[in-house]
């Protein structure tokens, strides 16, 4: 009952009294990241959510558009100013996805929405993780984030969608906090930003350079496919 019909009223409630509390914060974070990092203040990037359904996620944004002399932008860890790491550290970037559980593209408390192209490097089991609301935080988070490897992720977001429960959530919810103020497990040891699923797959040598493009182009290939699918539906 409460995953069926609670969980999303409770979504609603405190995503809207979220954004009204926060919007003085949510003002000042747009006038520094407009200024020291430039416009839009908002990245938008398009996730699989539940069911496997494409939304576009919101985040304040935390890179540079710095380009090099071909005008292709620089990569990640050289357009990731201090201030940046800063809004990801604290999980400040993270403020706006309160829009998309307002929306119903998220819940509070699920799995964290993953690129695209991730989804399609993951097996059909862990594709699972997709049957339900990805979340703004989760039981990966609270139990090492980006400091441990994608299968206990993975893992981890499985073993949350067999027993969704409120005082589960009330749990992971609570412990966020204790994660976000002491800024632990924000990067994988080593890298100034996440790794992807499949570049963890190809860097610990579990897929080919081949399997590896051939999956990429897939994941291209269901971008435009869900896009398109999205749009008859909005019309």
């Amino acid at each position: 009952m409460y995953q069926k019909y609670v969980k999303r009223i409770l979504d609603c409630i405190l995503s809207l009294v979220g954004l009204i509390m926060l919007s003085p914060i949510f003002l000042l974070l747009a006038i520094f990241i407009r200024v020291r990092l430039g416009s839009p203040v908002i990245f938008q990037q398009k996730r699989p959510g539940k069911d496997g359904k494409i939304f576009v996620l919101y985040k304040f944004r935390t890179m540079t558009n710095q380009k090099d002399e071909k005008g292709e932008l620089l990569p990640d860890e050289e357009r990731l100013t201090q201030f940046g790491k800063f809004l990801r550290s604290t999980s400040l970037d993270e403020l706006p996805e309160l829009v998309n559980i307002l929306k119903g593209d998220m819940s509070i408390v699920g799995p964290r929405p993953q690129l695209i192209k991730d989804m399609v490097f993951m097996n059909e089991e862990q594709n699972k993780r997709h049957l339900v609301r990805q979340g703004l935080t989760g039981l990966a988070q609270i139990n090492g984030r980006n400091a441990i490897t994608w299968e206990d992720k993975l893992e981890y977001d499985l073993e949350y969608i067999k027993d969704i429960t409120f005082w589960g959530d009330v749990k992971i919810f609570l412990n966020t906090f204790q994660k976000v103020l002491s800024k632990q497990d924000v990067v994988t040891e080593g890298m100034e930003t996440a790794e992807d699923f499949g570049d963890y797959l190809l860097r610990t040598k579990q897929i080919t350079k081949e399997e590896y493009d051939v999956k990429n182009k897939k994941a291209i290939e269901l971008l435009k496919e869900r896009s398109e699918e999205n749009d008859r539906i909005k019309k």
